[in-house]
């Protein structure tokens, strides 16, 4: 046999596939609405193409797969995959379906509403490609300005020329401190207390907010670039700071975190806002994101 194989047809591919999955010549035949001699025809010239045998007609009725069947099939299911794919985005979008979607969102947006919001994403929209960033505060909103992301989800900022800001809820930050924190053992703090202590407090990674501080009560701050990084030093006993109630429910519930009792250092909402530029109007799969995040509240 040649050693320089053939470019086999997506139908020869097809045909194969159907074959092991019914799981003979003649069940294909029915399934694919062609004679049974076709079939055979066809894998015949599709081990010709190649030049290796793919079923063992000799040793049982049952078309058997070879060594080389076997290896050929999962090569064919790709390509027949891929093609359905393409095929499939392709219709999108001659649909206005958009190909891709590049979201970027606040870190304090509740975990379980990602998860809903992207799960449901996935179920309507297999064919399109998210590309998913964590930012905090005005970086957020630089992303979208930069045309780096198409939508996000963003915290409270003023508004600004050339961006759409759509109302999702918000998130409620709680002041907390370990149980070993002097501030968690004092119960009920006097005002100023806090000022007292180190304070985690996150840092903007845009010119945004440059110089701007939100809830920030000590002049003795640690800045930190991630929530999760502000989350483990709060567990640790390293300072105070405020934290979205979700994030620290259940760290409260088991008593690793206290919510503090300060008159000056109360809870507040974090207000959340969907955000695209207005010169570009958010595609069908951005559009039903947006919807979803509304719907959320």
């Amino acid at each position: 046999m040649s050693s320089e194989p053939g470019t086999p047809t997506l139908d020869q591919l097809r045909v194969l596939v159907t074959v092991v999955e019914v799981g003979s010549f003649a069940g294909a035949a029915r399934k694919l609405n062609r004679a049974t001699s076709v079939i055979s025809y066809t894998i015949a010239n599709l081990e010709a193409q190649l030049g290796v045998r793919l079923f063992d007609r000799e040793s049982t009725r049952k078309p058997q797969l070879t060594d080389a069947g076997r290896m050929v099939l999962g090569e064919a299911r790709l390509v027949a995959s891929g093609i359905d794919t393409l095929r499939a985005k392709t219709k999108g979008l001659l649909q206005g379906l958009e190909s891709e979607l590049h979201v970027v969102l606040d870190t304090f947006l509740p975990k379980d509403r990602v998860v809903d919001a992207l799960t449901g994403f996935f179920a309507a929209f297999p064919t399109v490609s998210l590309h998913l960033s964590v930012e905090t505060l005005g970086a957020v909103t630089q992303l979208i300005l930069n045309r780096r992301a198409t939508i996000g989800v963003s915290g409270p900022l003023d508004t600004m020329d050339g961006i759409e800001r759509i109302s999702i809820g918000g998130v409620r930050m709680i002041p907390v401190a370990a149980t070993t924190h002097p501030l968690a053992m004092a119960g009920r703090n006097a005002p100023g207390a806090g000022r007292e202590h180190i304070q985690l407090v996150l840092t903007d990674r845009s010119p945004l907010t440059e110089g701007r501080t939100f809830g920030v009560m000590s002049s003795r701050m640690w800045k930190l670039a991630d929530v999760s990084s502000k989350h483990m030093l709060l567990n640790a006993g390293i300072g105070w700071g405020y934290m979205p109630e979700p994030m620290v429910r259940e760290d409260v519930a088991a008593g690793r975190l206290v919510v503090l009792d300060m008159p000056d250092a109360a809870s507040g909402d974090y207000s959340l806002h969907a955000i695209h530029r207005s010169d570009t109007l958010p595609g069908p799969a951005a559009s039903w994101l947006i919807e979803r995040l509304r719907n959320q509240i």
